[in-house]
């Protein structure tokens, strides 16, 4: 109690949940658009169910690697080494979550845009994708990004108690955040492509730091930014000359 209260009390501490809690968020950015693109496949009526157990296997997840601190910050250490560079398990699944995120982007973008599937895509899609699948899929770039999420915070702090309400606040705002971003994104089928986009850019992010090439979160965040933005102008574009047309046909 008493060290929870020292805590409390302490301005560096504040400054450092402050600071890792949007570190957080924003890693959670990258698991969230996954998730929503992949549940927007289910039948509509458990959409929000998939997403809602998707999220919540990312916080027991994140909580449970938490709870084996000492051991996650062992999966740093090099285990093995190929043409004299060493490897870690840290990049080791860093390695197979960007090669999964890349044949998922890739299949979904190829689903997209073949002409000879875009009639069975109509038809079948969403019910080629099974419940277990997605969710199955979805725990796999939960596992990764989780792994990702608690090395990130031990690197930042050493309190447990500033992880924990970090990952949970994260969470939390995922749970918020994941209905409107679904929808959104549902509802905007060229915002679907750019957030394929963003995945393989996540994936080959993911891939190059399991290689030992550093990228700093800070130019990828910038540019999906960057990225988003002009969509968002694009959007209100094409709005714009939707509503001109519909003026002009009604004059």
């Amino acid at each position: 109690m008493e060290y929870l209260l020292e805590l409390a009390s302490s301005p560096t501490a504040w400054v450092a949940l402050i600071t890792l809690v949007i570190m957080e968020v924003v890693l959670g950015i990258d698991n969230l658009i996954f998730i929503s693109i992949l549940t927007n496949k289910l039948p509509k009526e458990i959409q929000a169910k998939a997403r809602r157990i998707g999220i919540s296997m990312a916080l027991i997840l994140r909580l449970g690697l938490l709870s084996t601190v000492a051991y996650i910050v062992q999966l740093t250490e090099p285990v093995f080494s190929v043409l004299d560079h060493w490897f870690s398990w840290k990049d080791v699944i860093l390695i197979a979550g960007g090669l999964f995120l890349l044949w998922k982007a890739t299949k979904e973008i190829h689903h997209t845009v073949d002409p000879v599937e875009q009639e069975e895509a109509k038809i079948g899609d969403k019910v080629s994708m099974s419940f277990a699948s997605a969710i199955g899929q979805i725990l796999v770039l939960d596992l990764v990004f989780s792994i990702d999420s608690i090395i990130t915070a031990v690197g930042m702090t050493e309190h447990l108690p500033i992880m924990i309400i970090a990952v949970v606040s994260a969470v939390i705002v995922m749970l918020v955040a994941a209905e409107p971003l679904a929808k959104f994104i549902n509802d905007n089928p060229t915002v679907v492509m750019l957030a394929l986009g963003f995945l393989i850019m996540i994936g080959m992010t993911l891939i190059a730091e399991g290689f030992g090439a550093h990228v700093p979160k800070g130019y990828i965040y910038a540019a999906m930014a960057f990225s988003a933005t002009i969509e968002g102008l694009n959007m209100l574009s094409r709005r714009a000359k939707q509503r001109k047309i519909a003026a002009s046909r009604e004059a």
